[in-house]
């Protein structure tokens, strides 16, 4: 049996994290992941889009968090991480977009973000080439960006080693150690590791994992295929997201940008939701997502695409995470149930869920941390219009 002072189950866009800001704060830490090395599991998976432009106060304030350890980790580590401020543009092409989106702008301007609605004209300078048919105006938050996930993955570990944190690898979570309610450590294929805090940043498998703690959360893992192009000369500066639904495929909407090294990256949502754990790539993909790309920047057309893949969204019925702690369970956290934006969330995440751990607050109000919570009501609406 090995102690430390906390124990992360999971090496990703959360849990590595978590455990570089418990470092800071003097914890002895322990990183379980069942994979190779970090970001193996969805990290990997995301198109590394980082936007605070959502509806709900809670994920403002969270990617606010990452949006400043993302746009200053370079400066202050020396380490490229792929970082491009280049914003993000919602795009409108119909009234019932224009609605949703002008009606959440004054909850995002209360919470601090720098955003506008911009006219035709304003979007088409945001955009070159954009299809103008149409096109009514739109949003544009210029302070958002893009990271790569696997060089700020592998920038955050080198950081967190630094700080004294341990990372196990190919090591598998069988069980919790529990002792009167409160869990103690973990049992893997290597042996019993215990801890005074354990944290769940299992991602897709977070609900088994919490499961075993006693605690029942409403986190439904569905797929999400996505893809990427060779370099192409820098022309878009903002990731684009439309929200509008594909008129003959099954798409609710989709979204891309082109990274820091010039090459597209896209995705989409699709219409009916792909429930379960299957990352095998489909046939419908690209001719769907293609039609739409095209459609929107008629430029798109001569793209060279590199590869496809599919990526994890652990969902919950609300589209909000869960972080923090259940008040059946003592010594147990989770940083859970991102749906789908656990990369662009997870420093921020692990930032105020080492703040939670340690004082018990974070530097959200307690009404805005609450809407985390995870005996919340989750089916009440929030508002949020993707996820």
């Amino acid at each position: 049996m090995t102690g430390y002072d906390a124990i992360i189950i999971g090496g990703g866009s959360v849990g590595t994290p978590t455990a570089f800001f418990l470092a800071q704060q003097g914890y002895e830490v322990l990183v379980l992941d069942k994979n190779a090395s970090v970001g193996q599991g969805q990290n990997k998976a995301a198109i590394g889009g980082v936007r605070a432009t959502h509806a709900d106060p809670a994920k403002i304030a969270l990617c606010r968090k990452s949006l400043e350890i993302f746009s200053t980790w370079e400066e202050r580590y020396g380490r490229d991480i792929g970082w491009k401020k280049g914003g993000y543009c919602f795009p409108v092409y119909r009234e019932e977009e224009e609605r949703t989106l002008k009606g959440i702008l004054p909850i995002q301007k209360e919470h601090g973000l720098n955003i506008d609605w911009l006219d035709k004209d304003g979007i088409i300078e945001a955009v070159p080439g954009i299809n103008p048919n149409g096109l009514a105006g739109g949003t544009l938050s210029p302070d958002d960006g893009q990271v790569s996930p696997l060089l700020f993955i592998e920038a955050m570990e080198k950081e967190a080693r630094a700080l004294g944190c341990t990372f196990e690898f190919n090591t598998h979570v069988k069980g919790l150690v529990m002792e009167k309610g409160r869990v103690t450590g973990v049992d893997t294929n290597k042996g019993t590791r215990t801890a005074d805090v354990v944290v769940n940043a299992a991602g897709a498998y977070a609900k088994e994992l919490n499961a075993k703690a006693g605690i029942d959360t409403p986190i439904q893992p569905d797929s999400h295929e996505a893809g990427i192009s060779a370099p192409v000369k820098p022309f878009l500066g903002p990731l684009m997201v439309d929200l509008r639904p594909g008129l003959l495929d099954k798409t609710a909407n989709f979204y891309f940008g082109q990274t820091h090294t010039g090459a597209i990256i896209f995705c989409y949502t699709p219409m009916h939701a792909y429930i379960g754990t299957d990352r095998r790539s489909t046939s419908e993909f690209m001719p769907v997502i293609a039609r739409r790309l095209v459609n929107l920047i008629p430029r798109l057309k001569n793209l060279l695409i590199r590869r496809v893949w599919r990526g994890l969204y652990p969902m919950t019925p609300d589209g909000i995470g869960i972080v923090g702690s259940h008040p059946s369970t003592e010594g147990f956290y989770m940083g859970v149930g991102m749906c789908g934006q656990g990369f662009m969330l997870g420093p921020g995440v692990g930032h105020e869920l080492a703040n939670y751990i340690r004082t018990g607050k974070t530097e959200m109000s307690e009404e805005i941390f609450g809407r985390l919570s995870p005996t919340r009501d989750f089916h009440k609406s929030t508002g949020e219009i993707l996820q």
